[in-house]
């Protein structure tokens, strides 16, 4: 039937169509491809874990994912920071070493809590700003740079530690740093400290990235080194910097895992977060030849990755096997890396 009520039903159902809210469709058009991607690949991820054991979805099985990421989170933010910029550090698994042990020490001599945290952060930022001085006074390509004070900031975690053996820690205010929950009860298992300190510590580089000054040089010098400079920004001081705050993370993780495991650690727990970590921010998104990516898209990588450790775990899957699969992961966020790195200067040459 057309009658008056049906055409006008017609001629307004464009207006009574059911619209997505402002607020919605504004945080939908913020979400790039490789986080939306990342996303889908959690659910599909989560959908076949839950699928073979009931055991996943358990609050305290989703809150102990949250605490094992925290270390390689806080590394991986500061690897973001440094690869946007256009560089790499292969040293932050031997900087965290350090820290830890380093932290454990000075607990040795101070019952402050904050005395070994400070000792940490101490001791990653300035072996963060020896990888920079290295890379810009002595013009040492990053990778190599990098890849010789792994070695050598090993050694001196081994050094630190008597016998190369790990440094017993007691402060228990200093323990909760790793271990501690607030909110815990007999019912709710409690979030993890660790965990709330990389989400504060992401959200608030996320945000200096974003709206400062600083961010935006760390892009533009990582998009455009040459056109950078030409807008006055001092290469060699941003990375100098940049190194710094990637080993002041190192020194952070270097912290948690010495809480965690209430000992100084010169490898245990600190051994390939690297890798890892270079593996998150790829993941993300981001681009080997620097200019692209973000801490949101690594923190959902990181995610990724927590996720499928922690199910191959409640899956019982061998050790072995998940080194397997970590290697596999290395290949397919190295292979992403370098096609959209690929990609990217095809853009600019066609642009350019």
């Amino acid at each position: 039937m057309n009658g008056p009520e049906s055409r006008g039903a017609k001629a307004g159902g464009r207006s009574r169509r059911p619209e997505i809210p402002g607020t919605v469709r504004r945080v939908f058009s913020r979400v790039d491809t490789e986080s939306l991607s990342l996303i889908i690949a959690l659910a599909l991820l989560v959908i076949a874990i839950a699928s073979q054991t009931d055991k996943f979805f358990l609050p305290r099985n989703l809150l102990n994912i949250g605490q094992n990421v925290s270390v390689l989170g806080l590394v991986a933010v500061g690897e973001t920071i440094v690869i946007l910029a256009g560089a790499l550090d292969i040293s932050v698994g031997s900087i965290a070493g350090v820290a830890s042990v380093t932290a454990a020490i000075a607990l040795q001599h101070t019952s402050l809590a904050g005395g070994g945290v400070a000792a940490g952060l101490m001791i990653g930022l300035a072996f963060g700003v020896a990888n920079g001085l290295v890379v810009t006074v002595l013009r040492v390509n990053p990778v190599i740079a990098t890849l010789a004070t792994f070695a050598a900031f090993r050694g001196i975690a081994f050094l630190l530690a008597p016998g190369g053996k790990p440094v017993g820690v007691s402060n228990e205010g200093f323990i909760n740093i790793g271990v501690g929950r607030i909110f815990d009860t007999d019912t709710f298992p409690g979030i993890p400290v660790s965990l709330l300190l990389l989400i504060g510590v992401a959200a608030a580089v996320e945000v200096m990235l974003r709206y400062t000054d600083f961010g935006r040089s760390i892009y533009a010098m990582g998009g455009n080194p040459a056109a950078a400079r030409l807008a006055g920004i001092s290469l060699n001081r941003m990375r100098i910097a940049i190194y710094g705050i990637s080993g002041a993370l190192a020194g952070l993780a270097g912290i948690v895992v010495t809480a965690r495991v209430t000992a100084g650690e010169p490898a245990s727990g600190t051994q390939g977060l690297e890798l890892q970590a270079i593996t998150a921010v790829l993941l993300g998104g981001a681009a080997l030849t620097g200019g692209k990516g973000s801490v949101i898209a690594t923190m959902l990588a990181v995610l990724l990755v927590g996720t499928l450790t922690d199910g191959m775990n409640l899956l019982g899957i061998q050790t072995f096997y998940q080194d397997v699969a970590q290697g596999l992961l290395l290949i397919t966020a190295v292979a992403i890396g370098q096609y959209r790195a690929a990609r990217a200067e095809r853009a600019r040459t066609r642009t350019g």
